[in-house]
């Protein structure tokens, strides 16, 4: 396995497998997929279902390289964002087939859930102004913000990482969830 490549690398090999280069795209693969797996496995708890998951990110990754924007987001935030949204999906699915399973027969009765293209320019919109929002605020607390929302990281682990006290750690949180949430309210 190869070891995580920086920020910067990352991006580089994201545009390079947008244009095709089969070399970039394992060198991501390579660098990301312990992490992503790791995100997979805490969000799914099953092991099949995690590889699965991760399979199908590595597909979406390969045909959308080209839609990673290095202003909006980091590459590895880009990539856990696709990681945590693929598993949040298979788990509700794996939910939804448990607890209400649908004859064929009745399919043509179930409406589309599929979001309207009005409501996914919106969240475009919404994800572009929290992330330039995110940029305004301490690089250490928007840090530690998009770790523990973004990839679930317990307050106390990011008080660990961050070699502060779980309170501190709290405290910069909410600080920073209070800016935020005036930025976006602008």
């Amino acid at each position: 396995m190869s070891a995580m490549m920086t920020r910067e690398e990352l991006a580089l090999a994201l545009g390079e497998a947008a244009r095709g280069d089969r070399a970039a795209f394992k060198r991501v693969y390579e660098s990301t997929s312990a992490k992503l797996m790791g995100v997979c496995l805490r969000i799914l708890q099953d092991r099949g279902l995690a590889e699965d998951v991760l399979q199908d990110i590595y597909l979406t990754v390969w045909r959308r390289a080209d839609t990673f924007d290095p202003a909006r987001a980091s590459p590895i935030t880009w990539l856990v964002t696709i990681a945590r949204n693929r598993s949040i999906d298979r788990l509700r699915q794996s939910s939804a087939a448990r607890l209400s399973p649908v004859p064929v027969e009745e399919a043509h009765d179930l409406a589309d859930d599929t979001p309207l293209a009005s409501d996914t320019v919106e969240q475009a919109e919404d994800v572009r102004r929290l992330h330039g929002c995110l940029d305004e605020l301490d690089a250490k607390v928007a840090h530690c913000i998009r770790t523990a929302f973004m990839e679930g990281v317990t307050y106390d682990t990011l008080a660990q990482r961050e070699s502060v006290p779980p309170g501190t750690m709290k405290s910069w949180i909410r600080r920073g969830l209070l800016r935020l949430r005036a930025c976006l309210e602008q």
